[in-house]
């Protein structure tokens, strides 16, 4: 089979599998597959975007993913790189992929295998190349017969899916392609076959719950509403971090300072959904060994840190609240409502609260370090879709995400970032002149370097001259001509100003809104809440609440 039709067949059952969109890096060994590709949207099968950097295209899929995730239909998309140093690009979004259980499929144009330790101009070992982090990886060597690439595909795909498994993530099919590279002729694809349906196993039955523990949900990024669902059934605290999905009306703000000032000492089953990263708090919570602790999780790659959970389920039912259970959830709203009021938030925490709550129908992206964490402590609860790469929560590929999720929901996005962030993926910002545009505000909290480290131990350490050279990193970057650069536009907003930022609406493109940040304020406020929340929670348990 010449390259041009491995490359059709490849692309052909994909699309019957259910890729919808597939990111296209340029190459010429890949040359194939974009004929393929374009074939293949020009036929109505799917939608292709093109990228110039490899690894901005693998996180620009990563955000279509999480854009198919959020309509509540899981689809695959799939990356074509060339072969090299294209490959080795794709490694971190892959990792992200691999964490958040996201299903990409990795297609890699490879050089025929007797080049390969030869010597040979852009070739390396590509096969195996993502280790562990693919669910399934296959090596598809030149000439391979037509009849055997459905069947292959088919599997790679089921495996991303994780329909068998119950564990998505991302997979590689890496492909070898002998010249010639160009197709004798234009594809003109005409009705897409069917693919092969691959039926998943039924779900086990939910475990129950008894009523009448203490019991803290616990929902972590990726958790979804059925959180925010066994709470209510339960009649239990909610503890939902902003990209759970369940911070729902009910959810406490301030859990992360009541738990700092001893409340969860007194949980005797802490129910976890998702994949809690956000704080210590919730580390040691999830870490006792005298609670339950039940790890609610479809598939193999629960959240058990410390290895003290008691019990793992694919779902849970909670049996009707006991009176004991009312009061236990009263009391920590009564302390979550005593420390909001009078609550006065450093600037990074009362934008942080002014963006959720303005974001309105918008997608919201999060970037990691001090962004995620100041909606953490100021969100209010609210049915807000945010995003953000908590994978492995790296800073790398959060603007390549965002303009994924808004290529894949077809609506305007709002990315809330660090200056750091912004700028570790700027180039993601690049697009192709026959390429659409998508509607991305992209909000930069500006503390000028990286924050994070100032409310971590080496921000009280005395050598400030090495903390500020080797771990805030403030960049001489000047933001407005950057986002001009890029075709967008800048604003420089004061902390009053935010109030009149809309959301995104169509046709506003590229918008970057600068807001300067003292990270220092924002420290000291953390501090004073938790000494409040002290306060608070010793004047709840003498006040009556030790029944609960």
């Amino acid at each position: 089979m010449s390259a041009t039709a491995a490359a059709r067949a490849i692309v052909t059952a994909l699309a019957a599998a259910g890729v919808r969109d597939v990111v296209v890096s340029p190459g010429s060994r890949s040359a194939p597959f974009a004929y393929a590709v374009a074939g293949a949207e020009e036929a109505g099968w799917l939608r292709a975007h093109v990228r110039l950097d490899e690894r901005g295209a693998g996180f620009m899929a990563v955000g279509l993913a999480r854009a198919a995730h959020r309509g509540g239909a899981p689809r695959p998309v799939a990356v074509v790189t060339t072969s090299g140093t294209a490959v080795a690009n794709l490694h971190p979004a892959v990792l992200e992929a691999s964490h958040s259980g996201l299903p990409l499929v990795l297609v890699t144009a490879d050089r025929p295998h007797e080049f390969r330790g030869t010597g040979a101009n852009q070739t390396t070992t590509q096969s195996g190349i993502f280790g562990p982090a693919v669910r399934a990886a296959l090596d598809l060597p030149a000439g391979v017969p037509a009849a055997a690439v459905p069947g292959h595909v088919t599997r790679l795909v089921a495996a991303a899916l994780g329909t068998i498994s119950s564990d998505p993530g991302p997979v590689h099919l890496n492909v070898a392609l002998r010249e010639p590279l160009a197709p004798p002729d234009r594809w003109v694809p005409g009705r897409l076959p069917a693919g092969v349906p691959v039926t998943p196993p039924a779900p086990p039955p939910p475990l129950t719950l008894a009523a009448g523990l203490r019991t803290v949900v616990v929902a972590g990024d990726g958790a979804g509403a059925a959180a925010a669902a066994v709470a209510r059934a339960g009649g239990w605290p909610l503890l939902a971090e902003p990209t759970s999905g369940a911070r729902l009306p009910g959810a406490i703000v301030h859990y992360q300072a009541l738990l700092a000032a001893g409340l969860g000492e007194r949980a005797e089953r802490v129910v976890v959904f998702g994949h809690p990263t956000l704080s210590r708090p919730v580390s040691a919570l999830l870490a006792r060994a005298d609670a339950e602790v039940v790890v609610v999780g479809a598939g193999p790659r629960w959240t058990d840190v410390a290895g003290v959970a008691t019990a793992v389920a694919g779902a849970v039912a909670p049996e009707p609240p006991a009176a004991s259970d009312r009061r236990w959830a009263e009391a920590w709203q009564r302390a979550d409502a005593d420390l909001e009021d009078g609550w006065e938030p450093s600037g990074l925490e009362g934008a942080a609260r002014l963006l959720w709550g303005t974001a309105g129908a918008a997608p919201l992206v999060l970037g990691s370090s001090n962004v995620v964490r100041a909606v953490d402590m100021a969100a209010r609860p609210a049915p807000v879709r945010a995003h953000a790469n908590r994978g492995l929560a790296g800073i790398d590929g959060t603007l390549a995400t965002a303009i994924g999720l808004a290529a894949g929901v077809g609506t305007p996005v709002r990315a809330v970032v660090g200056d750091l962030t912004f700028l570790h993926d700027a180039g993601s910002l690049a697009r192709g002149a026959t390429e659409p545009a998508v509607d991305l505000q992209v909000v930069v909290l500006n503390d000028g370097g990286g924050g994070i480290f100032a409310s971590l131990e080496y921000g009280a350490h005395p050598d400030r001259a090495t903390f500020r050279r080797f771990f805030t990193t403030p960049q001489a970057v000047d933001l407005a001509p950057l986002a001009r650069a890029y075709g967008g536009r800048h604003t420089l907003a004061e902390l009053p100003a935010l109030a009149r930022l809309g959301p995104p609406g169509p046709g506003s493109g590229l918008h970057v809104v600068e807001v300067p940040i003292d990270v220092a304020e924002f420290v000291r406020s953390r501090r004073r809440l938790v000494a409040r929340a002290l306060d608070v929670v010793a004047r709840h348990l003498t006040a009556g609440s030790q029944d609960s």
